[in-house]
């Protein structure tokens, strides 16, 4: 399976996509330092947004986010902003912690896990198996037959 990586740096990668799964680096407001959280992560989720479409996905594919808040004080503010971003048909396991980030001026920091789109290419189904009862090459008791097209197999 490849590895793709894109938006790379001397130190990181902004995304990095292994086989069907999009792994974002942790988003910090790049356009909106030391503004209010509610702003920052404003500011995040529209990059998100963006670096998502880059990797062939988009928030209603995401499996998992990470959120550094340097205050939970701010946790509702943050919320505020995260509930009216993501799919609520789909929303993504989630953690939330109060950290020291790297640099003072930001507030929030997101990192995101999530599945990209392959156009054209549907997830198999499993085989279409189906049970029926059979009577049994040892007696009259039914046993159970799997049946497939073009493939029969009997249990006993």
């Amino acid at each position: 399976m490849s590895i793709k990586r894109m938006q790379c740096g001397s130190r990181m990668s902004q995304i990095v996509i292994h086989g069907n799964t999009v792994y974002l680096a942790g988003q910090v407001a790049l356009d909106a330092p030391g503004a209010s959280v509610r702003d920052q992560t404003r500011d995040i989720v529209q990059r998100i947004d963006g670096l998502l479409a880059e990797a062939g996905s988009d928030k209603s594919k995401l499996l998992s986010a990470t959120i550094w808040l340097t205050d939970m004080a701010t946790f509702d503010e943050m919320n505020a902003v995260w509930d009216g971003w993501i799919d609520p048909q789909n929303p993504p396991a989630r953690a939330c912690v109060e950290s020291t980030l790297a640099a003072p001026q930001f507030a929030v920091e997101i990192g995101i896990i999530a599945a990209k789109y392959t156009p054209g290419r549907q997830r198999r189904k499993a085989a279409p198996w189906r049970t029926v009862s059979a009577a049994s090459p040892r007696g009259n008791s039914p046993s159970r037959v799997n049946r497939c097209p073009g493939m029969t197999r009997t249990l006993t």
